[in-house]
């Protein structure tokens, strides 16, 4: 139920014309959605843009069954309604991760996967850090269990996740490995924090870590790729290594030696993360809370941000994104 808060019956919100290139999406009408029992209306500030909602443009990724045909999977805003259980939240400032709905002036959230938004923080900042930091939090620190004193290896440096991952790895102390497409953004990946950034068009990445390392190889490498990336990732890892997909953007398939992984003790895994339950994601969000949350609050824990775009502009997000040309966070203001 609201408490002192208007709130409209309908609302903009960004749809899907058609599968296809950022064209397909479009400013439409929709009602506003209301929370269910555990939920909360949030009236949006700020959206994140992610890979996850291109792959949604283009027909190759649909929203798990009950969630929004909306694409968005963050936003930073006010609860303003909430159901039962949740009724204590209204009128916080939270950052959310989503299912979809974001791209909307309006989305629905459980309340256990909100976060606080600190006083003084920008509300676009804070939308551009749900989904990378769960991401990067279950998939390196949970499923590949680094820690302190660790080397790890993240392809796609300059991206949402590849700048969280260095985030996190200077505040964990853990020395970080980058892959980029160019100079320019190896420098972008250096300056933002890694130890190391390799040019994987004129380098080759798993010469570079063996240099790096001494020929010890990483404890973990995080993998956007996939495809014939895998097995050269096997190659970077250390004996007791730990290898962790989290997409599959170069192909689906991969071909390994399973020999050298059983004399070697490599741990292949890999996880995603829309359609995990909201159990699961209540407890990463506590994990965050008791273990990130106050580097947020000191300050000292920031997105990197690309470009802000109006919540009506999201095709020239899109556009953005498709050229590859982004350093970090891309977000839609509403």
């Amino acid at each position: 139920m609201a408490d002192g808060f208007s709130i409209p019956g309908a609302m903009t919100a960004i749809g899907i014309a058609a599968p296809g290139g950022p064209e397909a999406l479009v400013p439409e009408r929709r009602p506003v959605p209301m929370p269910g029992e555990g939920e909360v209306l949030i009236k949006v500030a700020a959206a994140g843009v992610n890979r996850p909602d291109v792959l949604q443009r283009q027909g190759k990724y649909p929203p798990p069954p009950g969630a929004s045909d909306i694409p968005g999977l963050e936003v930073a805003g006010t609860i303003v309604a909430a159901g039962g259980g949740a009724d204590l939240l209204v009128g916080q400032k939270v950052c959310a991760l989503l299912a979809g709905g974001g791209y909307a002036e309006y989305a629905v959230a459980p309340a256990g996967q909100c976060l606080p938004v600190p006083d003084g923080y920008d509300l676009a900042e804070a939308a551009a850090l749900p989904e990378t930091l769960f991401t990067v939090w279950t998939n390196m620190f949970e499923r590949a269990y680094v820690a302190g004193g660790d080397t790890v290896l993240v392809h796609g440096g300059t991206s949402g996740i590849g700048t969280m991952a260095i985030s996190l790895c200077r505040l964990f102390n853990i020395r970080i490995i980058v892959t980029c497409g160019s100079a320019e953004k190896c420098a972008q990946a250096r300056e933002w924090g890694a130890d190391h950034a390799i040019d994987y068009k004129t380098q080759d990445y798993v010469a570079e870590v063996k240099r790096i390392t001494g020929g010890q190889g990483v404890q973990a490498v995080l993998d956007m790729v996939g495809g014939d990336y895998v097995p050269r990732n096997l190659e970077c890892l250390a004996e007791d290594g730990r290898h962790v997909s989290i997409a599959v953007l170069g192909g689906a398939k991969a071909s390994v030696f399973i020999p050298a992984i059983m004399q070697r003790r490599l741990t292949i895994t890999g996880s995603t993360l829309r359609a995990r339950s909201v159990g699961f994601k209540s407890l990463v969000a506590d994990e965050l809370i008791r273990n990130v949350w106050p580097f947020v609050g000191e300050g000292r824990l920031r997105p990197a941000m690309d470009r802000r775009f109006a919540l009506a502009d999201a095709a020239q997000a899109h556009a953005r994104m498709d050229a590859g040309a982004h350093f970090g966070k891309i977000v839609l203001t509403v």
